[in-house]
């Protein structure tokens, strides 16, 4: 049934954060908080800034709540070789869990006096830092988990001082996760990611059998403000497509050159509900800065030069090789191509000389002729019939595919004498000759 339980809770693709104490029922809750991730093109390790202070009931002293805290976080933290040694108790601890820790160190520790903030007066480093542990669960029916952060946060007085602000400086991987897109996309567009900051979700696989075993020690938010903000550096190149929740906040950072933030409130009136910031983001170069004019440009351009080049190819191609092969049935006699007045000798059957006249001729052979009249005798002129035909020369391959060895091209002329309109004599003339390609007998 766990498993089950596990698998379910595994779909949501959102990250963890909660704050847990180190005894349970913690009177105490947290106000403010901020944090605060910073994404640039580099879109390498995120550093992650967590903020925070601890409000005590009025009827509770600050010396009584004096305790360690722990930060769970939702990705891989990496180490800072100038905080410390790793803290072997905080080993021991999730080993003892079946978990299997892949990391650990210490993450950079500060204390910010609310009041020179805006005197750009650096934050108080606090020696020793935050030990974490940084595991995974190789075991369970869906096989390896991604991975998670214990975080230790020492005790500091600082922390219920209302004048003071806590800072634990991380350095995260896995914040950023790809966006599949073609290659299309990517080329022109440029890639795009997901970044997802969240506080109070808990529904991982490695994150949720520490929170249901801390669940009675988990810090709730107080009414103070509480906010998720993502700093994107590189504002000129930046393209943020989608925002979620609808209720977060974009603008021009006014403290940070070239800079947009994105920002988000959370609800501080429910308890352990889930609340994410996420953003669909892309950094494009100056290339794909210009792509929505030089793509339409690139295609009118395209379009003109390949419609000239395909029309010069197809031409070429066609003169070549339409006098090589040959598609239709299987008709030896069958023209090509006819131009002109070809008669047949059937047709020169049908006129006799002394017998048909002229009318006659211009019934059986056709209008299309020349006339030639003699001026020096009267009554006497010759009809010119002229044409052409076409005809290949094809050697059948396959049903009604052939080749074309070469074109026969017959050069037809008849010539009819007429003395008074009757037909005095014929005389029909075929010229040939052999050519490659018929449009060559133009």
């Amino acid at each position: 049934m766990l498993a089950a339980v596990l698998a379910l809770l595994s779909a949501a693709d959102a990250d963890a954060q909660v704050f847990i104490a180190s005894k349970p029922n913690p009177e105490f809750t947290i106000g403010p908080l901020f944090v605060r991730a910073s994404v640039t093109p580099a879109l390498g390790p995120i550093p992650v800034d967590v903020l925070w202070s601890l409000v005590v009931p009025p009827t509770r002293s600050p010396a009584t709540v004096e305790q360690d805290l722990y930060l769970l976080w939702p990705s891989e933290v990496v180490p800072d070789k100038g905080a410390g040694a790793p803290d072997p108790a905080l080993t021991a601890y999730v080993t003892q869990r079946g978990y299997t820790v892949v990391g650990e160190g210490r993450a950079r520790l500060f204390a910010q006096a609310l009041y020179q903030m805006d005197a750009n007066v650096p934050p108080e480093p606090l020696p020793g830092g935050a030990p974490f542990v940084t595991v995974v669960r190789e075991s369970g029916p869906l096989g390896l988990t991604s991975p998670a952060t214990w975080i230790r946060i020492p005790w500091n007085p600082r922390m219920v001082n209302r004048a003071w602000l806590m800072q634990v400086s991380l350095v995260t991987r896995g914040l950023v996760k790809p966006k599949p897109a073609t290659w299309t996309e990517q080329t022109l567009w440029g890639e795009r990611h997901r970044f997802a900051l969240s506080f109070n979700e808990v529904r991982q696989r490695v994150v949720f059998p520490l929170y249901v075993e801390h669940r009675n020690r988990i810090v709730r938010l107080a009414d103070d403000p509480a906010q998720l903000i993502v700093n994107f550096t590189d504002l000129d190149h930046l393209k943020i497509d989608e925002l979620a929740p609808s209720t977060a906040r974009r603008q021009v950072s006014e403290t940070l050159e070239s800079t947009e933030t994105v920002t988000l409130f959370l609800d501080t009136t429910d308890a352990i509900v889930p609340q994410t910031l996420s953003v669909q983001f892309g950094y494009f170069s100056g290339l794909q800065q210009w792509a929505p004019i030089l793509i339409p440009t690139l295609f009118f351009v395209l379009g003109n030069v390949v419609g000239v080049v395909i029309r010069v190819v197809t031409e070429r191609f066609s003169k070549r090789w339409i006098g090589r092969l040959h598609v239709g049935p299987a008709r030896r006699d069958a023209p090509v191509r006819e131009s002109g007045v070809v008669l047949s000798r059937e047709t020169l059957g049908q006129i006799v000389p002394g017998q048909t006249t002229y009318d006659e001729v211009v019934r059986v052979c056709g209008p299309e002729v020349d006339e030639h009249e003699s001026l020096g005798a009267p009554g006497r002129r010759t009809l010119v019939y002229q044409g052409e035909r076409v005809v290949p020369q094809r050697r059948r391959i396959f049903g009604w595919l052939a080749t074309v060895s070469y074109w026969a091209i017959e050069h037809h002329e008849v010539e009819i004498d007429l003395e008074d309109n009757v037909v005095t004599d014929i005389r029909a003339r075929v010229r040939r000759s052999r050519l490659t390609s018929p449009d060559a007998a133009r």
